[in-house]
């Protein structure tokens, strides 16, 4: 079974557009990297076990490598993103993330819809994602549960 090498998410495009428009920062480390649509790239731990079968599901747990963080507002508004972890269980998928470079307490950002997942032709894996409650208090309760996210993109290897 192909296993998932790198998980590419830019949050949210206007959180992004919005952190910038503020004249804020985003600073990437711990092996993070931006992508050319304004994301960014982790990639799989040792540890993950995210695989893709024969039939195309998502199986396992994805643990992946990186912290980004924005800050805004003279450090009013700030958000990491660390080591984010992207779960699927019976009930469906969930990506959590560390939200301090510590990584002493992790939240439920997004859930991530299986159902209306796509492949596309270079084999990655593309999930639509929906900002989950602990993902409000996340992002400074600019968004309500619920909100469209970037999607996710999981690449194989």
């Amino acid at each position: 079974m192909p296993t998932i090498k790198t998980l590419s998410w830019g949050v949210k495009q206007s959180f992004r557009g919005y952190v910038a428009g503020a004249g804020g920062k985003t600073q990437l480390s711990d092996g993070a990297a931006p992508t050319a649509d304004g994301g960014f790239l982790f990639t799989a731990a040792p540890d993950s076990t995210l695989t893709l079968d024969e039939g195309g599901k998502l199986t396992g747990r994805g643990t992946f490598l990186g912290v980004v963080q924005f800050e805004a507002h003279g450090g009013m508004l700030k958000v990491c993103l660390a080591d984010p972890i992207l779960e699927i269980t019976e009930a469906g998928a969930v990506l959590t993330v560390a939200d301090h470079v510590s990584r002493t307490y992790r939240l439920e950002a997004a859930k991530l819809d299986l159902g209306a997942a796509t492949t596309e032709p270079s084999g990655d894996v593309v999930l639509p994602a929906a900002l989950m409650m602990f993902g409000c208090q996340w992002l400074g309760d600019h968004y309500p549960a619920g909100t469209p996210l970037d999607a996710v993109r999981l690449a194989v290897g």
